[in-house]
């Protein structure tokens, strides 16, 4: 069970409500990531899961960091050249990888093979936070995202018996 909004954590879901993101569409991605390995998982679970990763302060801190790099690209307020890189999403960049690698980081390495196969296919809302449409930038929210997806998938891969119930030869 997740555990109760800090004011913090609320204040990081309404950002991600305000630039599109829902909670559901980040645990479709976690559905996505796991359908194939975790049996009887439910929307429920992945929420549940999503919450949780949503709960710890490094997770939030580092959302509302993109969130506000992304509007400030937005407004056209970061210094020359970081405004053309970050409006042109250029691959390079990097620094939105990094930051959504340190999310990943909290699940060990399953998390971070999600994150590197769910940020190439970019199903969901990845696909529409990616699209570049003009005056909208999400650089650093689409990696940001699909790191809360993988590291929620990652929390409930550590958490499935499958594997762990398979007796040893």
């Amino acid at each position: 069970m997740a555990k109760p909004a800090t004011a913090l954590k609320q204040r990081t879901i309404d950002l991600l409500n305000q630039r599109g993101v829902n909670l559901e569409d980040i645990a479709d991605l976690v559905i996505f990531l796991q359908k194939n390995f975790i049996k009887d998982l439910s929307p429920e679970l992945a929420l549940d899961s999503v919450q949780t990763v949503l709960s710890k302060r490094e997770v939030q801190n580092a959302i509302i960091t993109g969130i506000q790099l992304d509007i400030a690209a937005e407004n056209q307020t970061l210094l020359e050249p970081l405004q053309t890189i970050v409006e042109r999403d250029e691959g390079l960049y990097g620094v939105d990888e990094t930051m959504a690698l340190s999310i990943v980081d909290i699940y060990g390495s399953i998390g971070f093979t999600n994150y590197g196969y769910i940020d190439r296919v970019k199903p969901g809302i990845l696909a529409k936070l990616n699209a570049h449409e003009p005056g909208i930038i999400h650089t650093f929210l689409d990696d940001l995202v699909g790191a809360i997806a993988a590291a929620a998938a990652a929390r409930l891969a550590h958490d499935d018996q499958g594997e762990q119930d398979t007796p040893f030869k």
